[in-house]
């Protein structure tokens, strides 16, 4: 089922932990309306990124599956308005979460993830109410600092 031209919901609810664990990641029917929103904001980041294909890492996670991975308790992607992604045919994450920042798009959170390793990626969470924040987060230990930052 396609939540819009470009990204489909098998996108946003495949999980490697999720088959590896037996855990069910089916979302319930407001989490799809939730998926649509923010499949749209996806539209919105593949415009501002020339088009290029947009890799989907991690979107919906039932709790079960967040508990698993280790998610926050409070994270959107139980909500279905949160995705991790990458887009290699742009650039970076880095220039990904740059190029976004400095855009017009209303997004709730922007987070350049792992900027200390090496697989970083995109977070980005949507809400009715959009705050805007920007944050770099480093692993290892784990740490966020505002801003977009290398």
């Amino acid at each position: 089922m396609y939540l819009s031209a470009h990204f489909d919901l098998d996108e946003f609810i495949t999980s490697e932990t999720a088959t590896r664990y037996g855990i069910d990641n089916t979302p319930n029917d407001d989490i799809v309306d939730n998926l649509r929103f923010l499949a749209s904001m996806m539209e919105e980041v593949r415009i501002l990124l020339g088009n290029k294909p947009i890799t989907i890492k991690s979107g919906y996670r039932c709790p079960k599956l967040n508990s698993a991975i280790g998610g926050s308790k409070t994270s959107q992607h139980m909500q279905g308005l949160a995705a991790d992604f990458i887009c290699p045919q742009y650039g970076t994450p880095y220039d990904i979460a740059d190029e976004i920042s400095r855009s017009d798009l209303r997004f709730d959170q922007l987070i350049y993830e792992g900027a200390n390793g090496s697989n970083p990626w995109i977070h980005m969470s949507v809400s009715d109410q959009p705050r805007g924040d920007r944050l770099t987060a480093y692993f290892n230990p784990t740490r966020y600092v505002k801003g977009i930052v290398k």
